[in-house]
């Protein structure tokens, strides 16, 4: 199960509205939607977890580049809305670079034709190290709102929002989202 949430800073303090990122493509798609949700330019988070597995942060202030910061990789890597959080560049990947899928980088070596190799049977086959079971991006994107590196590497994906809300004192505007 996934929940996705805004969280908007107004002067007000914060504004919650949950969304549906059925219709999100793309990172940019995704930072256009939190700008959307706050006209004032001022910081937008775009909250996603799901249940038990990772959660991500999206950074959005202003016009800026949007800021990431996914708990597990590999668990993300798995899941439609973690895709669109793992760009080549927080993968450590040179983005548009070739995915191996062409044949100059097939190891022709004879299993090709059905023989099995043990290494390239291993549950997800070859590239099962691609994406690591690892927290990856920007582990500072909360240090100014009061969740420090440390503390959002800690966090436990079971509770992770609640505890940034809290952090943030916005987590009765979450809860009503919820």
């Amino acid at each position: 199960m996934y929940f996705a949430a805004l969280l908007a800073r107004t002067e007000d303090g914060w504004k919650a509205s949950d969304t549906e990122l059925d219709d999100v493509e793309t990172l940019g798609d995704l930072a256009d939607l939190a700008r959307e949700a706050n006209p004032d330019e001022d910081t937008v988070l775009v909250l996603i977890e799901q249940e038990d597995a990772w959660f991500g942060v999206v950074r959005v202030d202003g016009e800026d580049d949007p800021r990431i910061y996914v708990s597990d990789a590999a668990a993300a890597a798995r899941s439609a809305y973690g895709e669109l959080l793992l760009t080549d560049e927080l993968l450590g990947r040179d983005p548009g670079a070739d995915d191996g899928s062409d044949l100059d980088s097939l190891d022709l070596d004879g299993t090709e034709d059905g023989e099995d190799e043990d290494e390239e049977t291993d549950e997800g086959g070859p590239s099962a190290d691609a994406v690591p079971h690892s927290p990856v991006g920007d582990s500072q994107i909360l240090d100014d709102l009061g969740v420090g590196e440390k503390e959002l590497r800690a966090l436990d994906a079971e509770d992770a929002l609640g505890a940034i809300a809290d952090a943030l004192g916005a987590s009765e505007v979450l809860e009503t989202v919820r």
